[in-house]
């Protein structure tokens, strides 16, 4: 029965779509049937797969794509007997499509300049200068947690969980107890950073296109995201060795337009703010805007380095576009279908009911970001904002917050930490995080505690 519970609280909080909904889609009221309960079945299984991603090595987009076209069946064939079904299921689906097509856009021109930033060894030579410092393991936890709380926010979790993760492995390889401390540290800190910008996490992102806080706003909660970090970083800080590893004397070179590009993410950045705070225009706009700058300057880079080089080394900026994550852009398409399918039989109303009407919007959105690190905090925000439950800035503010650091609280609860697992050759594990997740939950409860005192 608890299983059961978690599951159907599990899709509800997949619950994808609505992004930028102001209102809520219309759905046929048939939970109660055989086929909207195989329905739910076929969600609960796909997902099962995606968590099992780490172990079964089957990419994450492959199974709720299909789980996707499986529940739409599933609704077409209910619609048929429901006054109005079809208008409902038509309505559904350009919805869904309307909202994917915006986060898609949006993160797919963040992909590619943090690609291309990759391609120009931007973040290689960051990692290498930190290395040349020769800091003791104490101050690399320190300095790899800050960097991590500090970038994330203007790139991604994931990408700067990866790159902290380089650093460290490159400097403590031999030592496996200070890898895993600082691992759990940086997924704390990329996670927590990524809290009080829209553009540090697919959860803010959500939030900020639709329209429930306005850009600004997010860094409200810059300091219980910082109480997040500090906290549990203070505390394992203590189990760090006091050592200092040998410096290295590797060194990489930025390649030519590296500093311009990083520049030119920054205008991005920008174009996106004004479009949406001042045009009024959604953000996705002005990021496929700022694209158009790195395309035009990624002409100006070919045409640089065909005079200096062999055609074979020119920067193409499309390729690029092909490293793009593809399988994250595909899974996102499954869930917001997956889950928008379920909401149009009914199953999202009930448990919106169930959340935020029987334990009011406090108690739910704290519930929400302890689940986070069960299920993963972007479908968990996707069901909330599909959901779309009457609540002030306040609210919106603190579910943003717990639910992009409640994953946090265990190793697979973000991509984060799932990546970094895999980048660790094992000294960063489930249960090498799980060992700490009582000092990661003491600063979940301070950031909260924190928010109430400050922006209550």
């Amino acid at each position: 029965m608890k299983i059961l519970f978690i599951t159907l609280l599990f899709y509800c909080l997949s619950a994808t779509t609505a992004v930028a909904s102001e209102e809520a889609v219309s759905h046929l009221d048939m939970t109660s049937s055989t086929l909207g309960f195989i329905a739910l079945i076929v969600f609960i299984i796909g997902y099962a797969l995606v968590i099992a991603e780490e172990f079964i090595h089957l990419r994450k987009s492959k199974p709720v794509l299909l789980a996707a076209g499986i529940i739409w069946i599933l609704v077409a064939v209910l619609a048929k007997s429901k006054e109005h079904g079809t208008e409902i299921v038509e309505q559904a689906l350009n919805h869904n499509l309307l909202e994917y097509s915006a986060l898609l856009l949006f993160l797919l021109t963040a992909m590619i300049y943090v690609n291309a930033m990759t391609e120009r060894n931007v973040f290689e030579a960051l990692r290498t200068w930190l290395i040349k410092r020769g800091y003791s393991y104490k101050k690399l936890f320190w300095i790899t947690g800050f960097l991590a709380f500090f970038i994330s926010p203007v790139a991604d979790n994931l990408t700067t969980a990866l790159l902290m993760g380089a650093v460290v492995l490159a400097v403590g390889a031999d030592k496996p107890k200070f890898v895993s401390l600082a691992f759990i540290n940086i997924v704390v800190a990329a996670n927590a950073g990524g809290a009080f910008s829209p553009f540090g996490d697919i959860t803010t992102l959500m939030v900020w296109q639709s329209g429930h806080v306005d850009f600004f706003g997010f860094f409200a909660l810059f300091i219980p995201a910082l109480i997040n970090f500090l906290l549990p970083a203070a505390i394992m800080s203590f189990a760090v060795p006091n050592e200092t590893p040998k410096a290295s004397d590797e060194e990489v070179l930025l390649k030519k337009g590296a500093i311009s590009i990083c520049l030119l993410f920054l205008c991005t950045i920008a174009t996106a703010v004004i479009f949406e705070q001042f045009l009024h225009l959604p953000p996705f706009l002005g990021m496929m805007t700022g694209l158009s700058y790195l395309f035009f300057f990624s002409y100006y880079v070919k045409l640089s380095e065909k005079k200096l080089a062999d055609s074979t080394t020119e920067f193409n900026i499309f390729n690029k576009v092909a490293k793009a994550e593809w399988d994250t852009l595909l899974f996102f398409f499954g869930v917001i279908f997956c889950v928008g399918g379920l909401g149009t039989i009914g199953y999202l109303a009930d448990v919106s009911h169930l959340l935020y009407d029987g334990f009011g919007a406090t108690n739910a959105n704290i519930v929400a970001g302890i689940l986070s690190a069960i299920v993963d905090n972007i479908p968990v925000m996707f069901a909330i904002l599909t959901m779309n439950p009457e609540m002030d800035v306040f609210q919106w503010l603190l579910v943003t917050m717990t639910a992009g650091v409640g994953g946090s609280l265990l190793s697979v609860g973000s991509a984060a930490g799932v990546a970094l697992m895999g980048q660790s050759k094992g000294m960063y594990s489930f249960f090498s995080h799980m060992k700490w997740s009582w000092a990661i939950a003491l600063g979940y409860a301070a950031s909260i505690y924190a928010h109430f005192l400050i922006n209550g």
